[in-house]
């Protein structure tokens, strides 16, 4: 899990999207492309686009895929904003490179990437509205206990955590933050 406190910074003004799901043992999950609870690089922004790097180590015994999410909490509206979701990785994937979202399937055969609430199966780099403070970007990787989750390629990201819900057996958490003023 994240060394740093997402949940409990006050310059954020969204509440903890992952408070009301159980609470799932965590993994190692690290980046080279972003510095866990620091200021997103311009490339993980509107400016590029490009989904950062991610790795995972330490996986929950019974895992047999993952699912990628990036979440802003702290978008003006009732249901945050949804940058990213991909799920149906295969347990032997190890990490994605830099730049993999830009694939509806990472690259990877059998992954589906959701449509995200810009409407592109693509990673939406952090675009908060000018001078609405810093956001919050929530990159999670979930340890889940099917090879495949019966969701539909046309579903929300909801839909998705929603399935994560019953199937997630451990999750891990980078964030970082960004901010247009």
């Amino acid at each position: 899990m994240s060394n740093h406190d997402y949940a409990n910074d006050p310059r954020f003004p969204g509440p903890d999207p992952y408070a009301p799901l159980k609470d799932l043992p965590g993994f190692e999950l690290t980046s080279e492309d972003i510095e866990d609870g620091a200021q997103l690089p311009a490339a993980q922004t509107d400016a590029g686009n490009v989904s950062p790097q991610l790795s995972w180590s330490g996986l929950p015994e019974g895992t047999k895929s993952l699912a990628v999410t990036c979440y802003d909490p702290d978008a003006p509206t009732a249901a945050g904003f949804w940058h990213w979701a991909a799920f149906n990785i295969p347990v032997s994937t190890e990490g994605l490179p830099t730049g993999a979202g830009a694939e509806d399937d990472l690259g990877i055969d059998g992954v589906t990437a959701l449509r995200n609430d810009g409407g592109s199966r693509a990673f939406a780099g952090a675009a908060p509205p000018p001078g609405h403070g810093p956001h919050r970007y929530l990159f999670a990787v979930h340890a889940v206990d099917v090879e495949h989750l019966d969701v539909d390629a046309d579903a929300t990201p909801t839909v998705l955590g929603f399935n994560l819900y019953f199937h997630a057996i451990g999750r891990a958490i980078l964030w970082g933050w960004h901010e247009n003023e």
